[in-house]
């Protein structure tokens, strides 16, 4: 299939080549100015014909063949100065030689070369002009003196040699410039192509964070509350006609905690509200959503709950009908809110794992405040097949567990969970001290 020129010019490609030109306005000017040094070596060729004592054709033929090698002034511009020096001493083709300069000192030809062919340029002019004005001075009817003639030379050498040549080492520098400019901006370019697809990729990688975060806190916050509700109804169902004061006391139990589980579903949901209202507001850079999820973070650790909660916690569990033992050893103190909120997490878990999958199992949680770190254990015994709570039919997701290694491994703590030999379960993690490590730093 053949490329149509549309296509070519969509891709930045001429869509005619016209041998070495790449513009049709090249061509232009070449064989323009090649036209018009032939018509000047043409007309100099007349002189010429009468000096060398040759037929006038011959001598016009010569400077129209001579005057047209500018035309290859792009191609080969050191043949067309070799030419010109080689005419000199015919007194023909000025045009060509100050073109031809021009050309050499902006094209890409080493400046060794350039310098020797100016040279040779410069000489051949001065040899010329010299003997010209020479023969002038001798001519006429007075003595200017023996300085005239030689700088009379020299000043017609340099000015037919100088102006071309540098005039041609300023564009060719500037042009070589604007060629060097053109690809920085284009690796420039392709660099902010770069960092932006990079930048994307770290805003979607910050974005799955913290969907991620938000789906693990949602899952601590409901699962625990959900779970006991769900055994406190089915409590309530099996005591309903027996013992209606009991049945009572559970119903009140389940509303308490829905009501709790509710109020902390709409503090997490106004935290996102908030966060999309802020998001709409202006596009949010990457810096700006990794901020954003920092402070997300820390604002879910300085609100969420603490150590301090542990008692409340087993004792929700206690009146859903589990026995549950806290033991606190080391002497208590404050810890870091996320490490505080992590190891509360981590409790709450193990516990509604234990409704989950061990009702009526006895369960025993321990806290230990070490020197640089807080360690936490909840273990509980075989399940008790005749528990008030086996047939609650509480479903598992099966992400409790990978929830709370990832919460305590994100801190750099150690998590470790398994089946003991006595047929129970056993959850431990250790937490580092966050605040003594910014206090020794």
């Amino acid at each position: 299939m053949t490329t149509t020129g549309a296509h070519q010019e969509s891709t930045g490609r001429p869509a005619r080549t016209w041998l070495w030109w790449g513009r049709r306005r090249s061509v232009a000017l070449d064989v323009g100015l090649g036209l018009v040094s032939a018509f000047e070596c043409a007309l100099e060729g007349v002189g010429f014909a009468d000096k060398a004592a040759i037929p006038v054709p011959v001598g016009v033929l010569f400077g129209l063949v001579v005057g047209s090698v500018l035309v290859l002034r792009r191609r080969w511009p050191i043949a067309v100065v070799l030419v010109s020096i080689a005419t000199t001493p015919a007194e023909m083709g000025y045009l060509m030689a100050v073109v031809g300069l021009y050309t050499l000192a902006a094209s890409d030809v080493p400046r060794r070369i350039t310098a020797m062919l100016a040279g040779m340029s410069l000489a051949a002019t001065l040899i010329v002009a010299f003997v010209r004005v020479r023969q002038d001075v001798a001519s006429a009817d007075f003595d200017p003196g023996a300085w005239y003639v030689p700088t009379m030379a020299g000043f017609m050498s340099l000015g037919l040699t100088a102006p071309p040549l540098l005039f041609g080492l300023y564009i060719g520098a500037r042009r070589r410039l604007m060629e060097s400019l053109r690809e920085r901006a284009d690796s420039l370019e392709q660099e902010l192509s770069l960092l932006a697809d990079r930048a994307e990729q770290r805003a979607q990688w910050a974005r799955t964070e913290e969907r991620t975060r938000i789906a693990r806190e949602m899952h601590d916050v409901v699962a625990h509350r959900v779970s006991l509700m769900v055994v406190h109804a089915a409590a309530l169902q099996a005591v309903a006609l027996k013992d209606p004061q009991k049945a009572v006391k559970n119903a009140a139990l389940v509303g308490d905690m829905g009501r709790q589980a509710l109020t902390e579903l709409r503090e997490m949901l106004g935290v996102l509200r908030a966060g999309e209202k802020d998001r709409a507001v202006a596009p949010v850079p990457l810096a700006a959503v990794r901020v954003a999820a920092a402070a997300a973070a820390a604002a879910a650790a300085d609100d969420g709950p603490s150590l301090a909660d542990l008692e409340g916690l087993v004792g929700e569990s206690r009146q859903a009908g589990m026995v549950v033992e806290l033991a606190v050893q080391g002497e208590v103190r404050g810890y870091a809110p996320e490490v505080e909120q992590t190891a509360y997490r981590v409790v709450q878990e193990a516990l509604t794992n234990v409704h989950k999958h061990a009702a009526g199992a006895k369960v025993l949680v321990r806290l230990a405040h070490r020197d640089a770190e807080v360690a936490m254990q909840v273990e509980n015994g075989a399940p008790d097949a005749s528990g008030s709570a086996a047939d609650a039919g509480l479903p598992s997701g099966g992400n409790g567990l990978v929830g709370m290694r990832e919460r305590v491994l994100a801190l750099g703590g150690v998590f470790v969970s398994g089946p003991t030999d006595a047929g129970g379960f056993r959850v431990s993690a250790v937490l580092p001290d966050r605040e003594g490590f910014s206090e020794s730093a």
